[in-house]
């Protein structure tokens, strides 16, 4: 059993993202975690001090009952360093591996997030990671997390935008997108791009373990 993980509260999220890794590996068997007791959404560093207590006790909890991975399901990839000292099996932070795919798939990649908040973050992740001289630049669209929930044309039309403005302007072979609840904006959306969804890579991945 791989064990995806949503730290914020948010159960639509966990949800999508589960039904996406569910079909990006349908032979695999996940099972879907939302952390009750965090926030409703992670948008900086506020908030992910918040989720990382009760984002542990079921990375804890998935251990002990034995889960094959765990996918922590947030971009900024929460605590994933605790929760790798913590858990006896590989825990996979949807950030680190879309980064690691999209380093893969060519030379340099940028990112869409959602607030600026988060932009210091994913940076600091990308160079900890070693990769930052594959980025190309991380971009906020505007787009709080929760409005890829409660407006969700309007979202998306505006993350889109951004994912374009990416192709255009920062020479770049892939964009990233740098919101769990991103996963809905798909690459047929976007033909033009290689879209990379860090759900979708960190799936991909839990399954070789």
């Amino acid at each position: 059993m791989i064990v995806l993980i949503n730290p914020n509260s948010t159960v639509s999220m966990t949800q999508a993202m589960l039904r996406t890794a569910c079909e990006t590996v349908p032979t695999a068997d996940f099972d879907g975690w939302t952390s009750h007791d965090g926030p409703p959404a992670i948008q900086g560093r506020e908030d992910g001090q918040l989720a990382e207590a009760p984002l542990l006790q079921l990375v804890a909890q998935a251990s002990e009952q034995g889960a094959s991975a765990i996918i922590i399901a947030c971009f900024d990839d929460t605590a994933l360093n605790a929760a790798r000292a913590l858990a006896c099996c590989p825990v996979i932070g949807i950030g680190q591996a879309a980064y690691h795919l999209a380093a893969l798939a060519g030379e340099r990649f940028s990112v869409v997030t959602t607030l600026e908040v988060s932009v210091p973050i994913l940076e600091a992740n990308i160079h900890a990671y070693g990769l930052a001289g594959q980025l190309g630049k991380v971009r906020a669209s505007g787009v709080p997390v929760l409005a890829l929930e409660d407006d969700p044309y309007a979202a998306t039309s505006q993350v889109i935008a951004e994912l374009q403005k990416a192709a255009q302007e920062d020479q770049v072979d892939s964009v990233v997108l740098g919101c769990g609840g991103m996963v809905d904006i798909n690459q047929g959306q976007t033909p033009e791009i290689r879209v990379i969804d860090g759900v979708r890579a960190a799936a991909s991945f839990a399954c070789q373990f």
